[in-house]
């Protein structure tokens, strides 16, 4: 008696017209699988460095708290990023202290991330108050924006200050307190009310 499945092809076994179009299913996957294990490894090794000394600051696309669109211009001397909000607090606290003639002589573009904030604190309570200082806040809102400053250093508790020079970074400092900022903008002490 013989094992007919196995002498037979059409019985108990898939023919050669039908396991083509699996075998090619299963090597497309392999592949896919392999070009995926790739593009994987691959993508901590391609993403950018955050900027550095040397580095030509990238071009903005952002608008500020009076949905004006802000420019940072090529004569742009400093860019002061916060991405916390006490870190921010902090930031207009120093700069509200400044007359404003003296903030735009600077030559100075402040950028801040409220992409994290829910959209009705942000329409509600933080735009209102932002409306109110007496600068221009570039700000983060969204996730495309978000990408855009993906490159700006940052620590933790820490602004952000970007010295510049023909749109290249020559000094890179954090600043986490009025002091350390005033100092590293040679801005004078808070005036005291009487």
């Amino acid at each position: 008696m013989t094992d007919h499945h196995l002498t037979n092809p059409g019985v108990g076994t898939m023919n050669a017209a039908s396991q083509s179009p699996l075998r090619r299913l299963l090597r497309a996957l392999r592949s896919y699988a392999v070009l995926s294990t790739v593009l994987l490894s691959l993508h901590g090794t391609l993403a950018a460095a955050p900027l550095s000394v040397g580095s030509v600051l990238p071009t903005l696309t952002l608008k500020d708290q009076h949905d004006k669109r802000v420019v940072i211009p090529s004569d742009t001397q400093w860019v002061l990023f916060a991405s916390e909000k006490s870190v921010s607090d902090m930031v207009s606290a120093v700069l509200s202290t400044q007359p404003a003639d003296v903030v735009a002589g600077m030559r100075l573009i402040y950028l801040a991330d409220i992409s994290g904030m829910p959209a009705i604190v942000t329409s509600m309570f933080a735009l209102p108050k932002l409306r109110s200082l007496p600068f221009s806040i570039a700000l983060v809102r969204d996730a495309n924006e978000v990408t855009q400053i993906a490159d700006l250093p940052r620590q933790p508790g820490a602004a952000t200050l970007l010295r510049l020079e023909d749109g290249r970074i020559t000094r890179l400092d954090a600043v986490r307190n009025s002091t350390e900022l005033r100092l590293a903008l040679g801005l004078s002490a808070a005036i005291q009310a009487p």
